[in-house]
């Protein structure tokens, strides 16, 4: 497929304009080229193209003073300036009027989060509970209270929603648009290896908690998936602490299971009437040779 360098150009000044007369005579290349594909998804075939128009774009526009910037916008996408107004501040009366969370007064300090997928950019479904997480926050802030709020990305699973590398930049410019700044910010993916495996042991440890299905096994991934149908335990599920956590640690090594061999489950109530809360997957393989996490490009 032959690419339309001229189209894309003209995509590209848009947004590029746009983010610099936003951000102080600066275009983000991470931010304009989600914005580019998020116009014309049929793009993304063709990623490398498109981002060597787009940097040649960003160049020329972080070339020009700010005035100009907003000048050439102005003449061209007279429109695009409608949406730059930053949102300052919210409604006083609608942030008063929230209801009152749950056990509020047990917590000397509230945390609150918003943990998008970052597969693409913010659409309207899902900044809404980053509007309604961040409303909270100043809500009890006003009433003294001490109140954390964490961005969050969630990008742990890579093979069933693929994160796109230049969506993390572009969640975070769309969250300064409406205002939101947040105290911490985390990737899920770089904290696996250092807290999340060691967490993973602890629960095995306890015996109580999780148990792992594996091909080698008292207790396959397809035993796994009919106990959660039947009702019926398979034999992991209460062996010895020990016997899962060797399986867990023939997980890590890499190589030793392919995709769909080997999970580990948190134990909950088999008898639950929604199947899909019975005895869930928290760890599964993922061949990350194929479904890479976006901070190991």
């Amino acid at each position: 497929m032959s690419v339309d360098r001229n189209r894309i150009r003209d995509i590209a000044l848009k947004h590029a304009l746009v983010n610099a007369v936003k951000f102080n005579g600066k275009a983000s290349m991470n931010a304009v080229i989600s914005k580019v594909f998020a116009e014309d998804p049929s793009l993304r075939s063709m990623a490398r193209e498109v981002a060597q128009v787009v940097k040649e774009v960003i160049d020329y526009v972080n070339s020009l003073s700010i005035d100009e910037q907003r000048n050439l916008l102005m003449s061209k996408w007279p429109e695009a300036l409608g949406g730059e107004r930053k949102v300052e501040s919210y409604r006083k009366g609608g942030i008063e009027d929230l209801p009152p969370l749950p056990n509020d007064s047990k917590y000397e300090v509230m945390t609150l989060r918003f943990a998008p997928n970052p597969d693409f950019v913010l659409h309207l479904g899902s900044a809404r509970p980053a509007i309604i997480n961040y409303a909270y926050k100043l809500k009890y802030e006003g009433l003294g209270k001490r109140v954390k709020f964490i961005l969050r990305f969630e990008d742990t699973d890579p093979r069933t929603k693929r994160p796109l590398p230049e969506a993390y930049d572009a969640i975070k410019e769309d969250l300064r648009w409406l205002g939101i700044k947040w105290d911490e910010e985390y990737v899920q993916s770089d904290r696996m290896g250092g807290i999340y495996y060691e967490i993973a042991k602890k629960i095995l440890e306890r015996g109580g908690g999780a148990y792992v299905a594996a091909k080698d096994s008292d207790c396959t991934p397809d035993d796994w998936k009919r106990s959660k149908v039947t009702g019926k335990p398979c034999r992991n599920r209460d062996a010895d602490p020990s016997v899962n956590l060797e399986l867990f640690d023939r997980m890590l090594e890499g190589g030793r299971y392919k995709e769909g061999e080997a999970v580990m489950v948190i134990k909950t109530d088999l008898q639950h009437p929604d199947p899909s809360v019975r005895d869930w997957v928290a760890m599964r393989i993922i061949d990350t040779t194929k479904y890479p996490h976006p901070s190991w490009f």
